[in-house]
């Protein structure tokens, strides 16, 4: 379909309503229409698979699922089963469920790198849980982020490092201090200019590239020799790496180590993991200050745990992993052979990990490109294809993933006269997307 007759009316209507009465129109940044071409930002009325159908009735082979949640398709079988089977028994008690005991075992079996584990609700506060405890264990107040990677938490320690720091003292801004990924000699500077100041090393051990080698074993080795915490977002990591994340794949054991996302196949439930005697100060059975760690009313819901159980279950029994790395594998070799054949394999470029793949949009200078981006979009959308990622389910199928790279190679063919012409601007109609982190609206 032609962008130019592909529209959005009721999905326009949506959105309006949903700025009028939420902040952002979304709940989540990286879902705000703002990160979408103008107008054509569909709003969607249900899911099943690899497929979403938006309020206009529009059906798009859909991407990123969940930002990366829904790693087995919508509705998958196995866990909406496992999920109604609970809900006729009660979601929360005054006590604990015999199912969080199911849980933990399942999920300290999936994971055996960790010793103990409590879940929660979404993957900030398990991420500042974390935190708290390395701050708590070592008495020190500085937290080292890895300041290549884009997100940790919705918290003040983190979000006063990005450009919405609105809100936020800079006592508190002052304690969080950055480091490079993949720079062991730049770290270990860090370390030593805040000497027995930092409470923990906080990082995603991989994203859209493969750590160097040696690198996070030397990171653990810093820790250790700086007496600080090492700590391991596997958000995203955690089941796309491997089913005990990436410390599972690489053989580097963390302190800590958090997961969310893929562990409910979009069912909220996040986890923090770690080694007994860290996690403990967070329990009843030590004589050290007790830490508030993690207490949530609804960090127990038995259906989400249900949902928990089955993911694990279909990931080790169906070997979803290496389905994911096949599937993105098909989708990277796709995109860069369309791209290539129209004239754009260095300008529309597929970066990271089989089952984690990210598009970069370059300009004519090869630099990346928000108009670019605008322009890929839009030509996506009318060919059917929800793709702000293209970071793979295993719900996919082959048809799906040439139907994609078919309008990649219709994206590209346009991509190419702008380039042609120096200019995207004809081919944007609107405002182009828009980083979710900047200072002003």
């Amino acid at each position: 379909m032609d962008t130019e007759e592909f529209q959005l009316p009721r999905s326009q209507a949506a959105n309006e309503r949903l700025h009028a009465m939420i902040p952002g129109g979304a709940h989540t940044y990286a879902k705000g229409d703002d990160q979408y071409p103008e107008n054509l930002a569909p709003v969607i009325s249900h899911g099943r698979g690899a497929h979403v159908w938006d309020v206009d009735g529009n059906r798009y082979i859909e991407y990123g699922s969940g930002l990366r949640s829904v790693s087995l398709g919508h509705a998958h079988p196995r866990v909406t089963e496992a999920v109604r089977r609970e809900l006729d028994r009660g979601s929360n008690f005054v006590r604990p469920s015999i199912v969080e005991a199911d849980a933990a075992e399942r999920f300290l079996a999936t994971v055996p790198t960790a010793e103990m584990v409590k879940f929660a609700k979404n993957g900030s506060d398990a991420t500042t849980a974390a935190v708290r405890l390395a701050r708590a264990a070592t008495g020190r107040p500085r937290v080292a982020i890895c300041g290549d990677q884009p997100f940790f938490s919705v918290d003040d320690w983190f979000i006063g490092s990005t450009p919405m720091s609105a809100g936020i003292p800079a006592a508190i801004t002052d304690l969080t201090v950055a480091f490079p990924y993949g720079d062991l000699a730049a770290t270990e500077e860090l370390l030593t200019r805040y000497q027995d100041e930092v409470a923990c090393l906080i990082l995603e051990p991989a994203g859209h590239t493969e750590p160097p080698p040696g690198y996070l074993t030397g990171l653990r080795e810093l820790a250790d020799r700086h007496g600080c915490v090492l700590v391991f977002d596997e958000m995203i990591s955690g089941f796309r790496w491997s089913e005990a994340g990436a410390q599972g794949l690489y053989g580097v054991v963390p302190d800590l180590s958090t997961f969310g996302k893929a562990l409910g196949n979009g069912f909220a439930i996040s986890a923090l993991a770690g080694r007994r005697e860290l996690m403990e100060r967070g329990g009843l059975r030590h004589l050290d200050d007790r830490v508030f760690l993690l207490s949530t009313t609804h960090g127990a819901e038995t259906h989400s745990l249900a949902a928990a159980m089955a993911v694990q279950t279909t990931y080790v029994e169906e070997g979803i992993t290496a389905q994911l790395h096949a599937l993105g594998e098909r989708l990277a070799a796709g995109v860069r052979d369309a791209a290539a054949g129209m004239g754009v394999g260095d300008h529309v470029v597929v970066r990271g990990r089989a089952s984690n793949l990210v598009f970069a949009t370059l300009d004519e200078n090869g630099q990346p490109s928000q108009q670019y981006r605008t322009l890929f979009l839009r030509r996506l959308l009318a060919g059917g294809v929800l793709a702000p990622s293209f970071v793979v389910s295993s719900a996919l199928s082959d048809a799906d993933i040439d139907h994609t790279v078919d309008a990649v190679a219709q994206a590209c063919a346009v991509y190419r006269k702008a380039l042609d012409a120096a200019d995207p601007t004809p081919w944007l109609a609107e405002r182009p997307v828009k980083p979710v982190f900047r200072r002003l609206a």
